[in-house]
Order: structure tokens, then sequence, then C-alpha cells
């Protein structure tokens, strides 16, 4: 995908304001880089993030001007407090930055990064760019819509998307706790919330689900006995 140059505009207020980095949200790599960003927010951080990435986009450029009632309004959340925190939250993980505070319409101004500058400023200041779990899976496209598919889903945490991405690849309960650093016992509590939320009641059911929603029908095997925690290869083939 080809970058183009930034260019510089000001605001109403005099704040210098970028020209968008990369504003074409429908093409296929944008929408696997917001995935990976989205393991990287809070639930709320990346509903604020979405929406004001969305807002400077609409007029060309990469910073606007945001209170925290608009920020309500436009995110659908309820509380001044979670609007506050989820932007602080952004501000330290990098993904956006104030530029300027506008007193006379108690708004503040802020610089929204695209994805790919999110992440470039996080290694330059020696952050990892996503989370360490899906490292090697982000140039996969197949794991990409699945990541996609699962940030989607607003009844998933962040950990229960990354506890089906680890059994989606074939990994055991046990190697799923080494790899999230939790507990086995804390991947069987997830896995049975996440049972509940697919409506199924075995790994290999989620998995053969999600499959199936990629159309590959072939990878699922009626026949084949429940490996139960100890993963399911054919998952490894299929995404690998």
């Amino acid at each position: 995908m080809a970058i183009t140059s930034t260019k510089e505009a000001v605001s109403p207020v005099g704040v210098p304001i970028s020209l968008p980095f990369d504003g074409d949200s429908a093409h296929p790599k944008v929408g696997q880089r917001m995935a990976l960003l989205a393991l990287s927010h809070t639930a709320i951080e990346h509903r604020l993030y979405e929406v004001m990435h969305t807002e400077t986009l609409a007029v060309s450029r990469t910073a606007g001007s945001f209170s925290i009632r608009r920020l309500l309004g436009l995110s659908g959340l309820r509380s001044y407090g979670s609007v506050r925190r989820g932007c602080s939250g952004l501000m330290q993980k990098l993904s956006i930055e104030s530029i300027g505070q506008d007193e006379v319409q108690r708004s503040a101004h802020y610089r929204v990064f695209a994805p790919e500058e999110i992440f470039a400023r996080r290694r330059a200041a020696g952050l990892v760019p996503y989370p360490d779990e899906i490292k090697g899976y982000e140039g996969n496209r197949a794991f990409s819509s699945l990541i996609q598919h699962l940030v989607g889903r607003e009844d998933l945490s962040r950990r229960e998307a990354l506890v089906v991405l680890c059994c989606v690849e074939g990994l055991s309960n046990a190697e799923i706790g080494k790899r999230l650093q939790i507990s086995e016992q804390t991947v069987k509590s997830h896995l049975r919330r996440i049972f509940d939320k697919f409506g199924v009641k075995r790994r290999t059911e989620l998995v053969s689900r999600l499959l199936m929603r990629r159309g590959n029908r072939k990878t699922r095997n009626p026949g084949r006995r429940d490996r139960g925690s100890n993963g399911d290869s054919s998952a490894r083939k299929a995404f690998v």
C-alpha cells in the first residue's frame, strides 16, 4: 500500500493539523491493522479511538476538537469518567496526543494517529505495538480476518478474544495459560464463558464454527474425537 506524505493545515483556532496519512479504510490491510490495534486497547478506549479516527478522516484531517459531551454522543458511552479515562489511556498508549485546549468550547484538540503510525510510535518508544500473544500472525490473512471478527463482538473481552485465537491455533489449555501468563484454571473459566457466548459446548465446536465462518468447511471432521484440553491440530493447519 502506498503511503502518501502528510500535509499541514491549520484549524480555526490556529492548531497545526496534518492531513491523513492513510485514509483508505476500505483497504483490507487497514482493517487488519485496526483489528491488531483494537487488541491493545480496552473496549472503551477503542470505541473512543474509532469515533475520533472516523470524525477526523471525514474532514480530511488527523486532528480535531472533541469535548467530553461530543465524545459521549459519538461513542454511546454514558459516563464522563469513562470518556476521561479512555482518552487518558489512548494518550498513554500513544494512539492520540493532546495538542491544545479550547476554553470557550470546553473541548480538547487531539491528534489522532492511524494504526500504522501508532505502531511506529510505540516501537520508537520501546513499547510493544500490539499484544505479544499474536505476534507471528499479523501477516496471516485468515487470522487477521478472525481477529477483526472477534474484536467486533462487544460481548467478548480482550482476554477472551486472545483465548479464542489460541484455541484456533490449536494450543492446549496448558499452552494457552503459558502464553497468556495465566493459570490453567483461569483458562478453563474463560473457555466456559466463551462457549456460552458462542453457543457451543466444547472447543472443537468453537473452532469448527469459526472455520465455517471462513467458508472452509473441509476442515471440519464430525467423526473426530474431541481432544478437549489437548488442542486441535487441524485448526493449526487451517490457519498457518
